[in-house]
């Protein structure tokens, strides 16, 4: 499966990344070459091959959720810079 300059262009703009044309052709090498060595994958015969599973189970430990009293609402607001109707006002961090 060969990846298309218009692939990379699409999936940049979906995740806000720009490069540039060098790069882009970069990637199209790249990419086109990893999906290659993956869709051989595709012929390998694993008819007869029995699952591979964990034999080792593992259980995840986490403490029990314990409600504790928070801060007023009051008390946070005076040491937020800016607030508005018990909203904290923040800088923008990404562009429209």
């Amino acid at each position: 499966m060969s990846i298309s300059l218009e692939d990379v262009k699409c999936t940049a703009k979906l995740a806000r990344l720009k490069f540039s044309e060098i790069e882009q052709n970069r990637l199209v090498e790249d990419l086109s070459e990893i999906m290659d060595y993956v869709s051989k994958l595709d012929e390998l015969d694993v008819e007869e091959e029995e699952p591979v599973v964990n034999p080792y189970y593992i259980e995840n430990k986490y403490r029990e959720d314990i409600v504790e009293d928070s801060l007023d609402i009051s008390e946070v607001m005076k040491n937020s810079p800016e607030s508005i109707n018990n909203y904290i006002i923040v800088p923008q961090v990404i562009d429209d």
